[in-house]
Parts: structure tokens; sequence; C-alpha cells
């Protein structure tokens, strides 16, 4: 950028003169209008990014933000998770404890009665609708948990109660597995090995190869040792209370096991076979109840965690054909 021309009057000679610059001058000069330029340019570009993308510190808070957006998204599903998975134990408390204990079952009404609307959350208003709606599933999700919890806890208290109460009653309940083995098929329509077609299979069959041990499943008397039909070697265990557990294809009997036998639960009373019409060695295993079979896996909540309940309830769910 070059200097302008500025003149000056002179009297004497009554002339405009052209002031003149040295080359000093002029490169001060053409350096200062340029830093000039570039300081007013510059500001008015920050100026522009201040308004359009913010300042440094806005941009460090935006992500920072949503970086804990993020996190509290991930901690409400985690939330909702559990709160499912609770809701899955109340079924089981229902259907299994409660139910085979002979107790009044709470129904999932109540168990989620006085849950509170969205306007319980209305502080969360004040943030982003994005923040707000995620703050408010959050509080409402571990609301539900809190109190879905709570209803459990106050349920096991009164189960063991219950259980403290009837303490010899108990005892005789099939509760337990009547081997170590997995189950390998379930109670229900399942397709014959054998006979080539669907029937109902009216017990669980459990891995166990021969000569495995066999345990009675309840304090009781045992009413049949010996073989009878399609179940070869049979054991049935009568617990009283109108239980009754069948141990079928068995290899042989425990010592002194026999009809009047009285047993206690987890008492060895036989050994795994493959007798009677049966596809290979394993354990068959039925509890009737009044006279009726009902399936034995919702029996089984003394000697087995929630985790290994449900790989249980899978395996028997997922088998498509029976042993027997």
């Amino acid at each position: 950028m070059s200097l302008k021309n500025y003149y000056f009057y002179d009297e004497q000679n009554c002339e405009f003169v052209p002031v003149k610059y040295n080359q000093l001058e002029r490169i001060i000069y053409t350096a200062c209008t340029w830093i000039l330029c570039g300081v007013v340019l510059s500001g008015i570009g920050i100026s522009i990014l201040s308004f359009s993308i913010g300042t440094p510190a806005e941009i460090a808070l935006k992500a920072e933000n949503n970086a804990l957006r993020e996190q509290l998204e991930l901690t409400q599903n985690t939330i909702h998770d559990l709160d499912q998975q609770v809701d899955q134990l109340a079924k089981v408390d229902n259907e299994m404890y409660r139910s085979i204990l002979g107790m009044e079952t709470i129904s999932m009404d109540e168990r989620q009665a006085g849950a509170g609307g969205a306007d319980m959350y209305s502080e969360f208003d004040i943030y982003s609708q994005q923040t707000s709606e995620i703050l408010k599933r959050a509080a409402q999700n571990l609301e539900n948990l809190e109190r879905s919890v709570n209803i459990q806890e106050t349920s096991f208290e009164e189960i063991q109660a219950y259980y403290n109460e009837n303490r010899e009653k108990m005892t005789h309940f099939p509760a337990i597995k009547p081997t170590s083995g997995g189950i390998i098929s379930g109670f229900g329509k399942r397709f014959h090995p054998i006979l080539k077609y669907r029937r109902q299979h009216d017990g669980l069959d459990f891995q166990a190869g021969i000569g495995s041990q066999v345990y009675s499943t309840g304090d009781g008397v045992v009413k049949h040792a010996s073989r009878k039909g399609t179940f070869g070697r049979l054991i049935i265990v009568d617990h009283g209370y109108g239980f009754e557990t069948y141990y079928a294809h068995l290899s042989s009997y425990a010592k002194d096991i026999e009809p009047g036998t009285r047993v206690k639960r987890g008492q060895l009373i036989g050994y795994s076979g493959n007798t009677g019409m049966s596809s290979g060695p394993h354990l068959h295993y039925e509890i009737h109840q009044d006279g009726e079979a009902v399936d034995p896996l919702n029996f089984l909540f003394v000697d087995v965690s929630p985790e290994e309940f449900a790989s249980y309830k899978e395996a028997a769910e997922k088998s498509e054909k029976s042993m027997d």
C-alpha cells in the first residue's frame, strides 16, 4: 500500500507543493497500515467465530456436556435393564416360590403401584429438550427400580418367614436337583426318539451317565422301588402333602432303598442308567402334585441360583425331543 500524495501551500511562490517522504518513512507507514488492517480483520474474524461456534471455553463446555449426556443415556439404559431383571425376578417369585408354597401372589400392578407421572420431574424442564427427556426417563426408571426392589425385598422376607414357620413341611418339598447333570429335555410336548411322534413328556431329562448318583429331592417315604413298564427301574418317593417324585431308567438302587424306607432330602437313593424305553443313559425325573404331573423346573429353588435357573429354563424350552 503506497502513500497518498499530500500538499502544502507555499505562500512565497503562491503554489501547492507536494510533501516528500524518504524511504524509511514510507516503509514505516506501509507496515503500520498493514498491521492495523490485520488487527481489525482478526478482530472481526474472532467476533464471527465467537458468535457462530463459541469461545474456546464454550466449545470445551459443549464437548463436556455432550459427554455427560451420552454417559447419562448409558446410565438410564442400565437402570432400565436392571428394572426389567427385577421384573423377571418378580415373575419367578410369583410363579415359583409363592405358588409352590401356597402363598398369595403379588400382582405386577401392585408391584408397580405409585409410579409417578412426568409432572414429578418438571424441574428438568430448564435444560434442553434432549437432556430433559433423558433426565426424566432416568429418574423415572430409577424410581421404578427402587420401588420394585423394596417390594421384592419385602416379598423375600415374607417367604423366609413362611419357610421358618413351616420348616417341617418345607423339608418334604421336592426342591433340589435329583442329580448333578444339566437338563437336556424339558416338560411338555416333545418328539419321542423311539416312538417317532410328539407326545406329552411329563418330566425333565437330566444328563447322567450310567452309575451317576441320584438323590431324593425332599424328605419322604419310598413308595416304589422296582421295574415298572417303560420307566425301567423306577423309584417313587411319597413326600406327603400331595407330592410324589419319580426317578426312572435307573441302573440300580442304593443300599437299603425299598418300599417303606424313609429318606431325607439329598440322600442317595439310586444310580442312573438306561433301563426301560430310553434312547440313552440319563435320568428321567417327574413330580406329581395331587396325582397330576407338574413341571419339575418350577421346584428347583433350594440349590439353584437365579442364573442357573435361567440357563436350565432356556435349555428345557429349547429342547425339541425327549430321551424317553
